[in-house]
Formats: C-alpha cells, structure tokens, sequence
C-alpha cells in the first residue's frame, strides 16, 4: 500500500528517489507549472527548454525522465504534461492534476519515493494529486510471482506545497487516502480470477472488512435464500457448483438524518449460463461483479470518512453458468417481490439478482436507493467504454448524480426511461419477461429494475459496463483491468446527501 505524506521541505531539499514536476503548453511555448520553481532555477531556469529539446510537448499523459542537476536531492526530475495552461488567476482543473499524478506515480513503478511538486494551491489540489497519485500506483501483482518485484507500486507520495498543519489540506489528504484505498481494494476484486472470487469468498471478503471497520455485516447463503423466496438471486445461481449469497453490509451514524442504500450487481462469472457467450465475449466476465465490489468500497469509505449519513451495502453475488440444473429460457421465476419473470435470455441475469436487492432494500424505506452494475453490452454500445450510464424515476436526481461524477472526474451521461419501452416485457406467461426490444437494451434494463423499487422512494441505475474493466493500456491514474468504476460518484453522493443537500 502507497504511504502518503504531506512535506513542508522544499523541493530542492528533499531526499527522494525523484522530483515531479508539471509543464504545459501556454500558445506555442512550453511553461513551467507552479510548485517548480525550485527545480527550474537548479535548471538555470532553462528546464522548459532542455525539456522542449528533448520533444515534450506539455500534452496530457506525457512523462519525460531526465537528470537532475546539481542543486537538487532527487536523482531524477519526472515532467507530465498538464495540457493547456489556465489563463492568469485560474488554477488547473481537479482531473488534470489528478491524471497527471497518475501518470506520474505509474511511470515511477519501482521506486520508493517520489516527491511531487505540481501546483497545489488549496485543500481540493491536495485532494486532487493525492488521489491521482494513489491511485496511479495501484498495481495487481498477487499472481505474478516472477515479476512481482519489477512491478511493485511507488512505496511512498511525497506532497510539496501541501500545508500537514492546515486542518483543511490534512483533511483533504485523508479524504483522498481513504477513497483511493478503497477504490483499489473494489479494483483487486474486479481483478481477482474467478477460481478464488465466487459467492462465498466474496461474502467472507466483506465480513472481514466489516470486522476491521466497526460495520454490520449480514450474509443469506442458499438456505436462508430458499427460505426467504428469493427466487431471482436462486435462479441466476442454481446452475453454479457454488451458491449465491446476498450480503449486507451497513455503516451507521449516530447524528444521520439521512439513509442512502446502495445495490450492487455481483455476478463473479458470468458465462451467460444457457444461453451461452460465445468466445470473445466470456474471457473478462470475472469483472460482471463490478457494481458489487463499488458499492462494498464506497460503504467502508464512508465509515472511513466518517460522514454523517447512513449507507448501506447490499451486494447480489451469484455465478451465472450453464448445467443441468441451470435456469433454462423459458422457465419462470417467482421473485422476492412476488412477481413472476419468464426468463427469455439467462444472459439478462444481472437485472434477476438486482431485483430481488432492490426489492429487500425498499422494505427498509431508506430516503433514496442507487444500484451499480455493468448491466448491458447495449450501454457500451451507447456511450463508449469510459462514460457510464445514469436512469433515474427522479429527474433532478438523475442530474444531481451527473454532475456530482463529473465533478468527482468520473465521466456519465443521463439517460431516459421511456414508458413506450416497457411494454415490449409483456409476458404471455408470467408478470413479465427479462428481456425486451433489443434496440434500447440499457433502457429496457432499466425500466425492468424500476418495476422492483418500493413505492415513494427515489432511485437511479448507473450502468457501468464500459468503464468498470479497462482492456486497453493504462492512461492517467487508470490501469489495465478493473478500475473502481463510480466509487468517488458514490462516496461524493453519500457525502452531499450528510450535508442534507440532497
């Protein structure tokens, strides 16, 4: 785990493994940001030019190493590109420093410490380089015996300019230390092979958490399942050697006036079940449990951060695979609510084991409800693979949700519900089918779980399929693998919702 340090010593001074620092372009001139101005004058105030020679161009996502000079404690000076310089007065933006640090903190994979000297002007830059930089680190060796050693995260981030005695800046810090941790604990279950990552182990994951962190952990395995009629958690899982689980997990405080429930989808494999993913399609599904491991980070954040708001985890597990005691298309469920499902696809199997959660966290009557899942191929198809989905039966809610994920860097856009779509899960058979029109296929999702939320209460769906599991290189603070997809957008949620402004 990366140590995190606010320093008061001067960036000349401190003894480092290496010295960030950040330029950007400002016209056709490449400039030195704030916070380096120490290592600008060890330069002779020449590094944007040696850094010009040697082709940086100030962009986004760039990294250049080179010696340092006399002058400096750090061996090696590291300049990321910050983009576009803000006009006289303004600061950098949050998630240009945070992706910065990350680039930075990545680059720097092997190294003890690093000192970063980017521009820290307030608490929120704190907040900002501190998470970007722990996140950026963040490394999923626990397989990779051989090269384990090469791959180990940056051990400890530095923060210059920082103020350690500003209750303000050191709350900051915090915040974005227990945030960035949990991310990356939600990140090493997204990543976890299948083998080790089902039902039971993921439920004795979240008991153990609970155990460390003062929350009330409650687990309903098979039995407990069949006996309370949840009949869409049973159905998705019958077909698996190892049996669904619906966890609990809360953290309370004594002053909330508030309660957010949060439901998480946890299929730790999906296979598809009989109807089968054909090749190409099932070789990342150990991430289908993404939505679950975001909601499980965010409530032990939380309780972390200490907010005064009440959250509470429900996380849906189940492995959905194909046997011959499999659920089959056409076989009908009798869901927790009461209601029957006719399951035309068992690959629409997200929305069977949400329902019954969402149906069990309304009879709690908290003030709002949000699930998390990466729930369609068709919101991929939508919006790309790093903008996750919102639905809502609130409006200003759903716009609410939106604009707290951009603030928090995470990128979304709203999305409607249209009543016209609902009918095409009419059902000859039973209440209704799980699956409807395909094209649409992320609303239809959507309307399908709105029919399981408790009367009066206020509920979004955030749709994480494509950014939940990165394929591609790493960029920013973000790595290959699982990514901790809508972690902040919970945490900051639960944290406005404290603050009674939601």
């Amino acid at each position: 785990m990366t140590a995190l340090t606010l320093s008061t010593a001067g960036a000349a001074t401190l003894r480092a493994d290496a010295l960030v620092v950040g330029v950007a372009k400002s016209g056709k001139t490449l400039v030195v940001a704030p916070g380096a101005e120490a290592v600008d004058k060890a330069f002779d105030g020449r590094l944007a030019a040696v850094l010009e020679t040697l082709g940086a161009s100030g962009s986004e996502g760039e990294a250049i190493k080179l010696p340092a000079p006399a002058g400096l404690k750090a061996p090696v000076v590291l300049a990321v590109g910050l983009g576009t310089a803000p006009e006289d007065g303004e600061s950098y933006g949050a998630e240009t420093l945070r992706r910065a640090a990350g680039t930075a903190a990545r680059t720097l994979t092997g190294s003890k410490k690093a000192a970063f000297a980017l521009p820290i002007t307030s608490a929120e830059d704190t907040a900002a380089v501190a998470e970007g930089a722990l996140l950026g680190a963040y490394a999923y060796t626990a397989y990779q015996e051989s090269t384990k050693d090469a791959k180990k995260p940056l051990a400890e981030v530095a923060l210059l300019g920082a103020k350690p005695r500003d209750k303000a800046y050191k709350a900051a810090a915090e915040r974005a230390q227990a945030v960035a941790e949990e991310m990356n604990r939600a990140r090493d279950l997204i990543n976890m092979p299948p083998n080790d990552l089902y039902p039971e182990s993921f439920a004795a994951a979240v008991t153990a958490a609970g155990k460390e962190h003062g929350l009330k952990v409650q687990v309903l395995d098979e039995k407990a399942l069949e006996k309370g009629g949840y009949g869409g958690i049973l159905g998705v899982g019958k077909g698996a050697v190892r049996g669904p689980r619906l966890v609990r997990i809360a953290y309370t405080h004594p002053k909330a006036e508030k309660t957010l429930a949060l439901v998480g989808k946890g299929i730790t494999y999906d296979s598809g079940g009989i109807s089968l993913k054909p090749a190409g399609h099932n070789e990342t599904m150990k991430c289908d449990m993404s939505g679950a491991a975001a909601v499980f980070a965010a409530v032990v954040a939380a309780s972390r951060i200490g907010l005064a708001v009440n959250v509470t985890g429900w996380l849906a597990l189940a492995e959905n695979m194909p046997s011959g005691s499999a659920t089959r298309p056409g076989d009908v469920l009798r869901m927790y609510s009461g209601k029957t499902v006719e399951v035309l696809n068992t690959d629409a199997e997200g929305r069977l084991v949400l329902a019954d959660a969402l149906t069990k966290a309304s009879e709690e009557h908290p003030d709002a409800i949000v699930d998390v899942a990466t729930l369609t191929g068709a919101m991929v198809l939508a919006l790309g693979d790093r903008t996750f989905g919102i639905m809502a039966n609130d409006d200003d809610y759903r716009t609410a949700i939106h604009e707290i994920a951009e603030e928090v860097g995470e990128q979304s856009w709203p999305m409607p519900l249209p009543a016209d779509l609902r009918k095409s899960m009419d059902s000859p058979t039973a209440d209704m089918a799980n699956m409807g029109v395909r094209m649409g296929g992320g609303l239809v999702a959507g309307l399908f779980l709105q029919e399981f939320v408790g009367e009066g209460i206020t509920w979004a769906h955030l749709d994480i399929a494509g950014p939940a599991f990165h394929e591609g290189a790493p960029y920013g603070y973000t790595p290959k693998g699982g990514t901790g997809s809508s972690v902040r957008t919970l945490v900051k949620l639960a944290e406005l919702t404290a603050a009674g402004e939601l």
